[in-house]
């Protein structure tokens, strides 16, 4: 096959891949979306965009109801996350999990550290963030429960918190994390500033 015929060849296929996508979306503008020309999908009900719900915010409008301890949390961690994020917090080599404590001070240096601890800079974000993406085998799998627990054993061994601390909603929402100010504001006038 010629350079010419190689090149026709991956336009149609890429014209074929365009027809589809169009006509995908036609489907869809035409309200043939759930269980349309081409059966596939469904429309997301009240529940589906509830559990993924991103208004979590850093003062801590959109966290849920719930309530979890260091101590509950070390089990939940041990039997949800240790796998993936090691024992000790420290991160699975082989996994891909990142370690979520440590590395204090470590952004600015020649080689940071970006953990839980050290980079980011709302408590409210990790509560978010483990309740939508993990465990990485079974994402939205955690009870608010469970994740107001792990997020206190997090805290806990990242001494960012005490270990006889409580996290709910409120007390999430109060904690300081090491790294709150490391980051630029953003001075548009209509975004809100958590600090």
């Amino acid at each position: 096959m010629s350079i010419i015929s190689k090149r026709i060849a991956k336009v149609v296929k890429c014209g074929a891949a365009f027809g589809l996508a169009v006509g995908l979306g036609a489907a869809y503008a035409q309200g043939g979306y759930d269980g349309g020309p081409y059966n596939i999908g469904k429309l997301a009900t009240e529940a589906d965009i509830a559990r993924v719900n991103i208004d979590v915010m850093p003062d801590g409008r959109g966290l849920p109801p719930g309530s979890g301890d260091y101590a509950t949390g070390k089990q939940v961690y041990a039997a949800k996350c240790a796998a993936c994020h090691g024992d000790r917090l420290q991160g699975g080599k082989g996994t891909g999990g990142a370690a979520l404590i440590g590395g204090r001070g470590s952004l600015a240096s020649g080689k940071p550290k970006k953990t839980v601890e050290s980079y980011w800079p709302y408590a409210s974000t990790l509560f978010d963030y483990v309740r939508r993406a993990m465990p990485f085998n079974a994402p939205g799998s955690l009870s608010s429960d469970e994740i107001y627990a792990v997020s206190a054993y997090i805290l806990g061994e990242g001494k960012i918190i005490g270990k006889d601390e409580v996290m709910n909603a409120a007390s999430l929402a109060r904690v300081k994390m090491p790294n709150r100010h490391g980051f630029v504001s953003d001075p548009r006038p209509d975004v809100f500033n958590y600090d």
